[in-house]
């Protein structure tokens, strides 16, 4: 590994250049997954996993034009459509997966953004999941700073909002929702004192140089999201991006890697994508420095693996779930 290298990862920074992370995705394989599993050793137990199960609240009729998403009211899928989930039905899904192992709930709204109403209603099931014991995150969209605040004071740990790729690349993808609206909102959570889940997306027809932008976006907020969901991107029949071509395996273990030497403090997720990934490339990415899952057969409308199949995969690993 070249001394530059080195210098540039022995601290916490939110300062990096694109040629900076060029230089860490060109490393050979073997020095990028060593590095970055020493760093992930500097701040983390390497044999423990964050576990979240996310549920779908409210499904479908997303006037947004995201173009890997079934939800999208603009495009022909199966995804049925359903309205606000009752609190009693999420009450039951949050001790279900609790039950199982998760430390985390997060709950996800198809909307553009939420009214006020919205608000009202989800507040209450921030409030039922957080008395159950577990941390509680929602990703609804665009917020106010206004709704930000009442969210917080509602007790919510977390906000997920992805900026899914590079500011280039981005319009590609989406037209109905620019970057600086998801940077916005990212603003309002941030200050509103929420923990900041953020991330992306690899796999939609992104060059290397479109990860690097997305993974210095990210990496020079400051401070950094607390956690960083990598997805693989689902490809769904009837999106725009349903015949994208498959995304090398390697290159998203690169991914992982270099993200978590750029945000060594962060929950680095493995999210999206896992159905279609081996027990070997899952191994991989772990090793390179991810450390939390979702848990549960269903992300949204897209498939994952069950929690038995990870709880087989953990026990071959070593790893256990917190």
């Amino acid at each position: 590994m070249s001394a530059s290298v080195e210098q540039l990862n022995n601290s916490l920074r939110h300062d990096w250049s694109r040629d900076q992370i060029a230089e860490l995705f060109n490393l050979p394989f073997a020095d990028l997954v060593f590095h970055a599993q020493q760093t992930h050793r500097n701040y983390f137990d390497p044999n423990a996993v964050q576990v979240s199960t996310l549920l779908s609240i409210k499904t479908g009729r997303c006037p947004e034009d995201c173009g890997y998403c079934p939800q999208s009211v603009r495009f022909e899928t199966e995804v049925e459509v359903e309205p606000l989930l009752p609190l009693e039905e999420v009450i039951d899904a949050a001790s279900k997966a609790k039950a199982n192992g998760s430390s985390r709930f997060c709950m996800g709204a198809a909307w553009r953004s939420p009214k006020d109403k919205d608000i009202d209603n989800v507040i209450e099931m921030v409030q039922e999941v957080k008395a159950l014991g577990l941390e509680t995150c929602l990703t609804l969209g665009m917020l106010s700073e206004q709704q930000a605040h009442r969210l917080k004071e509602a007790g919510l740990d977390y906000y997920n909002h992805n900026l899914d790729t590079s500011p280039e690349f981005y319009g590609d993808i989406i037209t109905t929702r620019t970057y600086q609206d998801r940077l916005d909102t990212l603003a309002h959570v941030r200050n509103a004192g929420i923990n900041v889940c953020c991330g992306g997306i690899l796999g939609m027809g992104e060059t290397r140089q479109d990860r690097i932008g997305l993974l210095q976006e990210l990496a020079n907020q400051q401070p950094h999201p607390e956690s960083v969901p990598i997805n693989m991107l689902v490809r769904v029949e009837g999106t725009p991006l349903q015949d994208s071509v498959d995304f090398d395996a390697l290159e998203f273990v690169r991914t992982i890697a270099v993200a978590r030497i750029l945000m060594p403090k962060s929950y680095v997720r493995l999210s999206a994508g896992r159905e279609n990934m081996s027990e070997e490339m899952q191994a991989l990415c772990f090793l390179a420095g991810a450390n939390s899952v979702f848990y549960g057969e269903k992300l949204l409308t897209t498939p994952n693996p069950t929690e038995q199949s990870d709880q087989e995969l953990f026990r071959k690993l070593g790893i256990k779930a917190i």
